[in-house]
Protein backbone atom coordinates (compact mmCIF):
# COMPACT_ATOMS: atom_id res chain seq x y z
CA UNK A 1 0.00 0.00 0.00
CA UNK A 2 1.26 3.47 -0.91
CA UNK A 3 1.15 5.72 2.16
CA UNK A 4 1.49 9.50 2.25
CA UNK A 5 2.21 11.75 5.22
CA UNK A 6 1.07 15.38 5.00
CA UNK A 7 2.33 17.64 7.80
CA UNK A 8 1.10 21.16 8.44
CA UNK A 9 4.23 22.79 9.87
CA UNK A 10 2.19 25.86 10.89
CA UNK A 11 -0.03 23.83 13.27
CA UNK A 12 0.54 25.28 16.74
CA UNK A 13 2.27 22.25 18.21
CA UNK A 14 4.68 21.98 15.29
CA UNK A 15 5.25 25.73 15.16
CA UNK A 16 6.26 25.65 18.83
CA UNK A 17 8.35 22.48 18.45
CA UNK A 18 9.75 22.37 14.88
CA UNK A 19 11.85 19.30 15.73
CA UNK A 20 8.61 17.29 15.74
CA UNK A 21 8.30 17.82 11.99
CA UNK A 22 11.77 16.37 11.45
CA UNK A 23 10.93 13.51 13.79
CA UNK A 24 7.85 12.63 11.75
CA UNK A 25 9.80 12.81 8.48
CA UNK A 26 12.49 10.53 9.91
CA UNK A 27 9.91 8.01 11.13
CA UNK A 28 8.27 7.95 7.69
CA UNK A 29 11.55 7.60 5.74
CA UNK A 30 11.34 4.75 3.25
CA UNK A 31 7.81 3.87 4.36
CA UNK A 32 5.68 6.86 3.36
CA UNK A 33 5.92 9.79 0.96
CA UNK A 34 6.39 12.93 3.05
CA UNK A 35 4.80 16.29 2.19
CA UNK A 36 5.48 19.22 4.53
CA UNK A 37 3.14 22.16 3.89
CA UNK A 38 2.80 25.72 5.12
CA UNK A 39 0.00 27.14 2.96
CA UNK A 40 -3.37 26.03 1.65
CA UNK A 41 -1.94 26.00 -1.88
CA UNK A 42 0.85 23.65 -0.79
CA UNK A 43 -1.69 21.44 0.96
CA UNK A 44 -3.84 21.16 -2.15
CA UNK A 45 -0.80 20.31 -4.25
CA UNK A 46 0.31 17.65 -1.75
CA UNK A 47 -3.20 16.15 -1.69
CA UNK A 48 -3.21 16.03 -5.48
CA UNK A 49 0.16 14.26 -5.57
CA UNK A 50 -0.97 11.72 -2.96
CA UNK A 51 -4.13 10.90 -4.91
CA UNK A 52 -2.29 10.71 -8.25
CA UNK A 53 0.24 8.33 -6.67
CA UNK A 54 -2.62 6.05 -5.66
CA UNK A 55 -2.18 6.45 -1.92
CA UNK A 56 -4.30 3.98 0.00
CA UNK A 57 -3.73 5.84 3.27
CA UNK A 58 -2.89 9.46 4.02
CA UNK A 59 -1.75 10.48 7.50
CA UNK A 60 -2.65 14.11 8.23
CA UNK A 61 -0.53 15.68 10.95
CA UNK A 62 -1.82 18.90 12.52
CA UNK A 63 -4.71 20.26 14.53
CA UNK A 64 -8.44 19.97 13.93
CA UNK A 65 -8.35 22.69 11.27
CA UNK A 66 -5.47 20.93 9.51
CA UNK A 67 -7.43 17.68 9.48
CA UNK A 68 -10.49 19.44 8.03
CA UNK A 69 -8.45 21.26 5.38
CA UNK A 70 -6.53 18.10 4.47
CA UNK A 71 -9.68 16.00 4.21
CA UNK A 72 -11.31 18.69 2.06
CA UNK A 73 -8.27 18.89 -0.23
CA UNK A 74 -8.12 15.10 -0.59
CA UNK A 75 -11.84 14.94 -1.33
CA UNK A 76 -11.49 17.56 -4.05
CA UNK A 77 -8.42 15.87 -5.55
CA UNK A 78 -10.08 12.45 -5.54
CA UNK A 79 -13.18 13.83 -7.26
CA UNK A 80 -11.14 15.61 -9.92
CA UNK A 81 -9.03 12.50 -10.56
CA UNK A 82 -12.07 10.20 -10.39
CA UNK A 83 -10.35 8.07 -7.81
CA UNK A 84 -11.50 6.80 -4.42
CA UNK A 85 -10.81 8.91 -1.36
CA UNK A 86 -7.82 7.42 0.52
CA UNK A 87 -8.14 6.18 4.08
CA UNK A 88 -7.26 8.88 6.63
CA UNK A 89 -5.17 8.79 9.80
CA UNK A 90 -5.30 11.80 12.14
CA UNK A 91 -2.00 12.59 13.89
CA UNK A 92 -2.36 15.17 16.72
CA UNK A 93 -0.43 18.38 16.10
CA UNK A 94 -2.75 21.12 17.36
CA UNK A 95 -3.34 22.67 20.76
CA UNK A 96 -6.33 20.40 21.41
CA UNK A 97 -6.89 17.99 18.45
CA UNK A 98 -10.46 17.30 19.53
CA UNK A 99 -11.38 15.13 16.54
CA UNK A 100 -8.41 12.81 17.01
CA UNK A 101 -9.21 12.54 20.73
CA UNK A 102 -12.64 11.17 19.80
CA UNK A 103 -10.82 8.19 18.31
CA UNK A 104 -8.47 7.73 21.25
CA UNK A 105 -5.54 9.44 19.52
CA UNK A 106 -3.67 11.92 21.72
CA UNK A 107 -0.07 12.52 22.68
CA UNK A 108 3.13 12.20 20.65
CA UNK A 109 2.42 12.30 16.88
CA UNK A 110 5.60 10.42 16.03
CA UNK A 111 4.59 7.47 18.19
CA UNK A 112 1.19 7.45 16.55
CA UNK A 113 2.75 7.53 13.08
CA UNK A 114 4.79 4.44 13.98
CA UNK A 115 1.59 2.66 14.97
CA UNK A 116 -0.13 3.71 11.75
CA UNK A 117 2.77 2.46 9.62
CA UNK A 118 2.80 -0.83 11.50
CA UNK A 119 -0.92 -1.46 10.83
CA UNK A 120 -1.96 0.72 7.87
CA UNK A 121 -5.02 -1.39 7.09
CA UNK A 122 -6.56 -0.99 10.56
CA UNK A 123 -9.42 1.26 9.40
CA UNK A 124 -13.17 1.46 9.86
CA UNK A 125 -15.92 3.41 8.08
CA UNK A 126 -16.94 6.73 9.62
CA UNK A 127 -19.36 9.47 8.49
CA UNK A 128 -18.39 13.05 7.73
CA UNK A 129 -20.07 16.42 7.31
CA UNK A 130 -20.28 18.42 4.09
CA UNK A 131 -20.51 22.13 4.88
CA UNK A 132 -21.10 24.66 2.13
CA UNK A 133 -20.56 28.32 2.94
CA UNK A 134 -20.45 31.03 0.27
CA UNK A 135 -19.81 28.70 -2.68
CA UNK A 136 -17.10 26.55 -1.05
CA UNK A 137 -17.77 23.06 0.32
CA UNK A 138 -15.60 21.67 3.11
CA UNK A 139 -15.53 18.22 4.69
CA UNK A 140 -15.26 17.88 8.46
CA UNK A 141 -16.57 16.44 11.70
CA UNK A 142 -17.91 19.21 14.00
CA UNK A 143 -20.03 22.21 12.93
CA UNK A 144 -21.33 24.91 15.22
CA UNK A 145 -22.56 28.46 15.49
CA UNK A 146 -24.05 30.58 18.23
CA UNK A 147 -22.10 29.87 21.41
CA UNK A 148 -19.65 27.66 19.49
CA UNK A 149 -18.61 30.52 17.20
CA UNK A 150 -18.57 33.07 20.01
CA UNK A 151 -16.53 30.71 22.22
CA UNK A 152 -13.88 30.40 19.52
CA UNK A 153 -13.84 34.16 19.01
CA UNK A 154 -13.00 34.50 22.72
CA UNK A 155 -10.61 31.53 22.59
CA UNK A 156 -8.53 32.99 19.77
CA UNK A 157 -8.67 36.47 21.32
CA UNK A 158 -6.94 34.87 24.34
CA UNK A 159 -4.17 33.40 22.22
CA UNK A 160 -5.64 29.89 21.78
CA UNK A 161 -4.69 28.68 25.30
CA UNK A 162 -5.15 24.98 24.53
CA UNK A 163 -7.01 22.24 26.38
CA UNK A 164 -6.48 23.60 29.91
CA UNK A 165 -7.33 27.12 28.83
CA UNK A 166 -10.52 25.91 27.14
CA UNK A 167 -11.58 24.10 30.30
CA UNK A 168 -10.96 27.23 32.38
CA UNK A 169 -13.07 29.32 29.98
CA UNK A 170 -15.93 26.80 30.12
CA UNK A 171 -15.82 26.76 33.93
CA UNK A 172 -15.94 30.56 34.05
CA UNK A 173 -18.86 30.68 31.60
CA UNK A 174 -20.76 28.14 33.70
CA UNK A 175 -20.26 30.14 36.90
CA UNK A 176 -21.07 33.47 35.24
CA UNK A 177 -24.24 32.11 33.63
CA UNK A 178 -25.96 32.15 37.03
CA UNK A 179 -25.24 35.87 37.49
CA UNK A 180 -25.27 37.00 33.85
CA UNK A 181 -21.52 37.73 33.89
CA UNK A 182 -19.73 39.37 30.94
CA UNK A 183 -18.07 36.28 29.43
CA UNK A 184 -21.27 34.24 29.76
CA UNK A 185 -23.23 37.00 28.02
CA UNK A 186 -20.64 37.33 25.26
CA UNK A 187 -20.68 33.60 24.53
CA UNK A 188 -24.23 32.46 25.36
CA UNK A 189 -26.37 35.36 24.11
CA UNK A 190 -28.53 34.10 21.18
CA UNK A 191 -27.06 34.91 17.76
CA UNK A 192 -29.45 36.36 15.14
CA UNK A 193 -29.91 33.88 12.28
CA UNK A 194 -32.64 31.75 10.69
CA UNK A 195 -32.45 27.96 10.89
CA UNK A 196 -34.04 25.71 8.27
CA UNK A 197 -34.25 21.97 9.00
CA UNK A 198 -35.11 19.75 6.03
CA UNK A 199 -36.23 22.93 4.27
CA UNK A 200 -38.58 24.02 7.07
CA UNK A 201 -37.91 27.25 8.98
CA UNK A 202 -37.88 26.96 12.77
CA UNK A 203 -39.59 29.76 14.65
CA UNK A 204 -36.78 31.48 16.64
CA UNK A 205 -34.86 34.17 14.78
CA UNK A 206 -31.86 34.00 17.14
CA UNK A 207 -30.07 30.88 18.40
CA UNK A 208 -27.74 30.44 21.35
CA UNK A 209 -26.51 27.08 19.98
CA UNK A 210 -26.67 25.29 16.64
CA UNK A 211 -24.39 22.29 16.51
CA UNK A 212 -24.06 19.22 14.29
CA UNK A 213 -21.37 16.57 14.44
CA UNK A 214 -20.39 13.02 13.55
CA UNK A 215 -18.34 12.64 16.75
CA UNK A 216 -19.86 12.78 20.25
CA UNK A 217 -17.23 14.77 22.16
CA UNK A 218 -17.01 18.38 21.00
CA UNK A 219 -14.08 19.05 23.34
CA UNK A 220 -13.39 18.79 27.09
CA UNK A 221 -16.09 16.11 27.33
CA UNK A 222 -18.91 18.25 25.94
CA UNK A 223 -21.20 15.44 24.76
CA UNK A 224 -23.72 17.66 22.98
CA UNK A 225 -24.12 15.44 19.91
CA UNK A 226 -24.54 12.22 21.87
CA UNK A 227 -26.12 10.48 18.83
CA UNK A 228 -23.25 11.32 16.48
CA UNK A 229 -22.30 8.61 13.94
CA UNK A 230 -25.53 6.73 14.65
CA UNK A 231 -26.53 7.12 10.98
CA UNK A 232 -23.94 7.81 8.26
CA UNK A 233 -26.48 9.73 6.18
CA UNK A 234 -27.94 11.86 8.98
CA UNK A 235 -25.73 13.85 11.36
CA UNK A 236 -27.00 14.78 14.82
CA UNK A 237 -28.29 18.37 15.01
CA UNK A 238 -28.84 20.13 18.32
CA UNK A 239 -30.32 23.66 18.38
CA UNK A 240 -31.60 25.83 21.20
CA UNK A 241 -32.52 29.47 21.68
CA UNK A 242 -32.26 29.37 25.50
CA UNK A 243 -30.91 32.61 27.03
CA UNK A 244 -27.65 32.56 29.07
CA UNK A 245 -29.31 32.05 32.48
CA UNK A 246 -31.24 29.06 31.16
CA UNK A 247 -28.49 27.55 29.00
CA UNK A 248 -25.51 27.67 31.39
CA UNK A 249 -27.15 25.50 34.09
CA UNK A 250 -27.72 22.77 31.47
CA UNK A 251 -23.98 22.05 31.35
CA UNK A 252 -24.24 19.00 33.68
CA UNK A 253 -26.67 17.48 31.17
CA UNK A 254 -24.10 18.00 28.39
CA UNK A 255 -21.30 16.41 30.41
CA UNK A 256 -23.56 13.41 31.01
CA UNK A 257 -24.44 13.07 27.32
CA UNK A 258 -28.08 14.03 27.82
CA UNK A 259 -30.39 16.23 25.76
CA UNK A 260 -30.39 20.00 26.13
CA UNK A 261 -34.12 19.86 25.35
CA UNK A 262 -33.97 22.76 22.94
CA UNK A 263 -36.12 23.38 19.89
CA UNK A 264 -34.34 20.63 17.95
CA UNK A 265 -32.43 17.51 18.99
CA UNK A 266 -32.26 14.69 16.47
CA UNK A 267 -30.83 13.24 13.28
CA UNK A 268 -31.34 15.24 10.08
CA UNK A 269 -30.60 14.85 6.39
CA UNK A 270 -29.72 18.52 5.98
CA UNK A 271 -30.13 21.98 7.44
CA UNK A 272 -29.22 25.54 6.51
CA UNK A 273 -28.55 28.83 8.27
CA UNK A 274 -29.14 32.35 6.97
CA UNK A 275 -27.30 35.18 8.75
CA UNK A 276 -28.43 38.82 8.53
CA UNK A 277 -24.96 39.91 7.39
CA UNK A 278 -22.36 38.36 5.04
CA UNK A 279 -19.95 37.74 7.92
CA UNK A 280 -22.11 35.37 9.98
CA UNK A 281 -19.72 33.33 12.16
CA UNK A 282 -19.58 29.54 12.24
CA UNK A 283 -16.98 26.97 13.18
CA UNK A 284 -15.93 23.79 11.40
CA UNK A 285 -13.43 21.66 13.31
CA UNK A 286 -12.01 24.59 15.22
CA UNK A 287 -11.72 26.91 12.21
CA UNK A 288 -13.69 30.14 12.60
CA UNK A 289 -15.31 30.91 9.24
CA UNK A 290 -17.87 33.45 8.00
CA UNK A 291 -20.66 33.45 5.44
CA UNK A 292 -24.15 34.79 4.83
CA UNK A 293 -25.61 31.32 4.21
CA UNK A 294 -24.37 27.90 5.30
CA UNK A 295 -25.74 24.52 4.21
CA UNK A 296 -24.86 21.34 6.12
CA UNK A 297 -25.47 17.68 5.34
CA UNK A 298 -23.80 14.30 5.33
CA UNK A 299 -20.45 14.09 3.59
CA UNK A 300 -18.82 10.93 2.20
CA UNK A 301 -18.32 7.90 4.41
CA UNK A 302 -14.63 7.89 5.27
CA UNK A 303 -12.21 5.10 6.07
CA UNK A 304 -10.49 6.24 9.28
CA UNK A 305 -7.47 4.61 10.83
CA UNK A 306 -8.29 3.53 14.37
CA UNK A 307 -5.96 2.48 17.20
Amino acid sequence: MHIALIVNRTARRFARHPALVESLAWAARGRAAVHVTSTLEELRAAAGRAVEAGAGLVALAGGDGSLMAGLTALGRAATEARRPLPAIAALPGGTVSTVARNFGIAGDPTSWLARVLARPGHTRPWPSLAVRGDHETRLGFIFGTGLVARFFEQYYARGAPGYAGSAAMVARIFVESFGNGPLARAVLEPLPCRLYVEGRALAPEAWSLVCAAVVPNLGIHMLVTYRAAEDATRPHLVATSRPPRALGPRMPWVLAGRSLRGEHDGLVTSFALDFPAPDGPYVLDGELLRARRVEVGAGPTLRLWMP
